[in-house]
């Protein structure tokens, strides 16, 4: 099975200005407190997005990006955690909004599908009693019109024999079905944006793939914003519109994915581009990226990605690097991005 879209297809594709955009995070940093240490996880990040569009936020482990996620759901320990910028979806201010009236916008105005659902899925409960519960909690409902809504969503993830799973535990599906069972609750109530956290990492190729399309059908189907995040560029090219590129907290590089892919600006973009199988000669060492990323624990002078750049200079050692337009809604935070 073949995903519909490619980035050839989408070389012409422009993206004008939006005058509300459904989704905007501006300047937002997040610091984790504790006794030991400050971890500055995400540092001055920077998005919009329109609705249904779709943002791919991609990165090594440790970027900042599942931070990002849940910060917009407001979902990060509050007793530890220091929120500062601005983050809006629709008319909701998500930094100052009340914990209880948060609530209310998740699941109904925001959804989120986790990467392990046979962790997000509470075990002790049915597939439907969980998916009816969160419709009832938003829409007002009874529990046979919730049970009924439960059944239609099994219908549209294409769970086989959806009556016979309803009644069903976690631990009774497999890892392809718990996650559409997932996608089912996170659609439960038509949000207009939608969160999915490395949602095929835990499956096989073959039920990956059908996750993807699944996922980007029901997107056009119902016109909702997404926000995906992935480590596989291969998912960023055939799922998204935009990409934005994430090293040490920071947006290093952002556009439309076929900018971002084709012609690549930022050397940490073009290192993961060749750090893949795909095209590579047999018996050849992949040009992988030196070094690991920096600790966010220490304070970083100069560019963070220095350290492992291979066009780095004496300017990048001391100087945070300016952000560079290059046209299209493509920019690169780098000295040499040119």
């Amino acid at each position: 099975m073949q995903l519909d879209l490619a980035v050839e297809d989408r070389k012409s594709v422009t993206f004008p200005e939006v005058s509300e955009p459904l989704v905007e995070v501006r300047d937002l940093s997040v610091k984790f407190v504790s006794r030991e240490a400050t971890n500055s996880a995400v540092n001055g990040v920077s998005f919009s997005l329109a609705p249904s569009e779709v943002l791919c936020i991609i990165g090594e482990s440790g970027s900042g990006k599942s931070v990002t996620m849940r910060a917009l759901m407001k979902l990060l320990p509050p007793k530890r955690t220091v929120i500062d910028g601005d983050m809006r979806v629709g008319p909701h201010d998500i930094v100052k909004m009340r914990e209880a009236d948060m609530r209310a916008v998740r699941g109904s105005a925001i959804s989120m599908i986790f990467q392990e659902p046979m962790t997000a899925l509470d075990p002790v409960y049915t597939i439907g009693d969980q998916i009816a519960e969160t419709v009832m909690r938003h829409q007002k409902i009874g529990r046979a019109a919730a049970m009924e809504r439960a059944l239609e969503l099994l219908k549209l993830v294409r769970v086989p024999s959806p009556e016979r799973r309803l009644k069903a535990y976690p631990h009774e599906l497999s890892g392809g079905l718990r996650q559409r069972a997932m996608i089912a609750v996170a659609l439960s109530c038509n949000p207009q944006l939608l969160l999915a956290d490395e949602p095929t990492t835990a499956l096989d190729a073959t039920v990956q793939i059908q996750v993807l399309v699944l996922l980007r059908r029901l997107q056009q189907e119902m016109g909702m914003a997404v926000i995906f995040v992935t480590h596989d560029l291969g998912v960023a090219a055939q799922i998204a519109d935009k990409v934005a590129v994430m090293y040490a907290g920071r947006i290093v590089e952002y556009g439309a994915v076929a900018d971002v892919m084709m012609k690549p600006r930022h050397p940490y973009t073009v290192g993961m581009l060749a750090s893949t199988v795909h095209g590579h000669m047999r018996g050849h060492d992949i040009d992988a990226i030196p070094g690991s990323p920096p600790d966010l624990r220490k304070p970083i002078v100069g560019c963070s990605f220095a350290p492992r750049c291979k066009v780095v200079s004496a300017v990048c050692q001391t100087n945070s690097p300016p952000t560079k337009s290059f046209g299209n809604g493509q920019y690169a935070a780098c000295f040499h991005a040119e």
